[in-house]
C-alpha cells in the first residue's frame, strides 16, 4: 500500500483579555509550525478569546467579529505566504447579527474554503456556551485539500459518536477537534477524571472510524476553569503518537500516513461489516 504522508500541527497555548495580543502570539506561532514543515494547521477553539462563556451574561460584541476579518485576513495572508491550509476557531457575528462558535478553514492560496459551525452546544455551569452560540443546522463539512481530506468538530462535539461517523462517512481522513476544556477549580470530578473520558472518547472515535484524530486544547488558568491543555494526535486504531504538555504553549507537529487508514479499516471490518438495517431507532429522539 502507498504511503500518503501529511505533517499536521495543533497550535496550544494560553490566553489573555487582550484580544490583538492573543491573535499576535498565535500568528508567530503559526508561522513557527508552517517553517518547521506542518501542512495544515490547527488553532484551539475561541483561539482568540478568553473562554467567556464561563459567565452566564457578557457583552457578545466585545469577543466578537465576522467573516471576513481580521482573524481570516492575517491568516489567509499566512496561508498563501506558506502554502499551507489553517483551521482558525472564531466567536462568529454573522451578516443576520446571529453568534456562532465557528471554524474557519482557508486554504493555501489563502481563500477561505468554508465555515463549520458548530452543531453540538452544551449548557452546563462554567460552561454556559447555549447563552452565546446559535445551534448551527448546516450540518457536517467536508474540506477537502491538496494535502488531505478531513472535518472539523468543536469541542462538544467530540462526545457524540454519530458526528464522527458522519463526517468519515463523508470522506474524512482526518478528524480536527479544536476544543476548550479542562477542570473547575475546587470541584471534585465525580464521575472520574475528565481528561480521561476526553481523550478517551476522541480515541475511540478514531478505532471506529479508521481514521486519525488531533485534539486542540488551551492551556492555562482564567478565573474558575484550569485547562489542561495535552492536544494529541492518534491514529487509526488510537495510538496516541504524540501528547503535549499540561501548562506550556506548544506547537505539536506529526507526520502521519495516512494510508494507514485503510489498512486499518480493511483488516478490522469496521465500515463494510456495518449493519445499517439495525440502526434507525439511533437518529429518533427519545
Amino acid at each position: 500500500m502507498k504511503n500518503k504522508f501529511v505533517t499536521i500541527a495543533a497550535i496550544q497555548n494560553s490566553v489573555s483579555p487582550d484580544m490583538e495580543a492573543n491573535l499576535m502570539k498565535t500568528v508567530k506561532m503559526v508561522e513557527q509550525a508552517a517553517k518547521k514543515g506542518a501542512q495544515i494547521i490547527c488553532l484551539q477553539e475561541l483561539y482568540r478569546t478568553i473562554y467567556f462563556p464561563q459567565y452566564k451574561h457578557v457583552k457578545k460584541d466585545n469577543y466578537s467579529e465576522t467573516i471576513p476579518g481580521e482573524s481570516s485576513h492575517v491568516f489567509s495572508e499566512i496561508a498563501k505566504k506558506y502554502k499551507v491550509v489553517i483551521i482558525v476557531p472564531i466567536f462568529e457575528r454573522d451578516q443576520s447579527g446571529q453568534f456562532h462558535n465557528s471554524a474557519i478553514v482557508i486554504n493555501t492560496d489563502g481563500k477561505i474554503m468554508s465555515t463549520y459551525r458548530k452543531i453540538h452546544i452544551p449548557q452546563d455551569p462554567l460552561f454556559y456556551e447555549k447563552n452565546y452560540f446559535k445551534e448551527s443546522g448546516e450540518g457536517y463539512k467536508i474540506f477537502k485539500t491538496k494535502y488531505a481530506t478531513f472535518a472539523v468538530l468543536i469541542c462538544y462535539d467530540q462526545w457524540f459518536p454519530e458526528a464522527a461517523r458522519a463526517v468519515r462517512l463523508a470522506g474524512a481522513d482526518i478528524i480536527f477537534y479544536p476544543t476548550a476544556i479542562g477542570t473547575i477549580k475546587g470541584e471534585r470530578q465525580k464521575e472520574g477524571d475528565w481528561h480521561n473520558a476526553w481523550e478517551t472518547i476522541m480515541r475511540g472515535h478514531a478505532i471506529a472510524n479508521s481514521l486519525y484524530v488531533m485534539a486542540v486544547n488551551r492551556v492555562g488558568a482564567e478565573d474558575k476553569l484550569k485547562f489542561w491543555g495535552q492536544s494529541f494526535v492518534c491514529d487509526a486504531f488510537g495510538k496516541v503518537l504524540k501528547r503535549a504538555g499540561l501548562v506550556k504553549d506548544e506547537i505539536l507537529i506529526s507526520k502521519i500516513d495516512l494510508a494507514k487508514n485503510k489498512q486499518i479499516s480493511e483488516e478490522w471490518g469496521f465500515m463494510h461489516n456495518r449493519r445499517m438495517d439495525t440502526y434507525n431507532s439511533i437518529v429518533v429522539k427519545k
